[in-house]
């Protein structure tokens, strides 16, 4: 089983690539998948959309097509997304509009979400609100936010708040084991041929 995860931070070194690779990580050292890899937005790799999808053009599908290919082989995804001004960073927003061809169409995704204080709620919201319309992404009721997230899963065990991190770890591994179960499910109803994107391309 692979998951990929999304960083959804533009910054270069950020808490939300830190969180990323740690729970690639966790799904690998607890045997929930069997191969993991990270992409992130840090440096904003990917242009704003333009209709250029829609018309194939060469720029387009030159920048996307390694990418789609991951995605398409992918069985799940984690989103990570940090709170910048209550808010999901433009970037990760951005990257859903990209994908209309089926690579994210009914795979699971846990959600994320990264804050330096008390925050990390709205992102959440946002993201099950207007995320998922046209790519048919599925996110699991369960999520995580980690808050206070410079005093956790770091891997000098000195900057950690113990009981925190601890917390974290072990919550990170119970929702990553429920985002397995479902990306082992939805297999099934992708095989199916039930929820086909060709008969209706976009969602209402």
């Amino acid at each position: 089983m692979k998951i990929m995860l999304i960083s959804g931070s533009h910054r270069e070194n950020s808490q939300s690539e830190k969180v990323a690779r740690h729970i690639a990580q966790s799904l690998l050292d607890n045997h929930q998948a069997t191969e993991t890899e990270v992409f992130s937005l840090a440096g904003n790799p990917l242009p704003l959309w333009d209709e250029g999808i829609w018309n194939g053009e060469e720029k387009w599908q030159a920048l996307l097509g390694p990418l789609s290919e991951k995605l398409a082989a992918s069985d799940g995804f984690v989103i990570i997304s940090p709170e910048w001004h209550g808010q999901v960073p433009a970037g990760l927003k951005n990257f859903f509009l990209l994908w209309g061809a089926g690579e994210l169409a009914h795979k699971p995704a846990l959600i994320v979400t990264v804050s330096a204080g008390d925050g990390g709620a709205y992102p959440v919201a946002e993201l099950r609100m207007s995320s998922y319309k046209n790519n048919r992404l599925c996110y699991i009721p369960e999520h995580v936010i980690v808050r206070h997230v410079g005093s956790v899963l770091n891997d000098d065990a000195g900057k950690n708040n113990a009981d925190a991190d601890s917390y974290f770890r072990k919550r990170i591994v119970y929702a990553c084991g429920i985002l397995c179960a479902y990306a082992g499910a939805l297999k099934g109803v992708r095989e199916s041929g039930a929820a086909s994107i060709k008969v209706f391309p976009n969602g209402m």
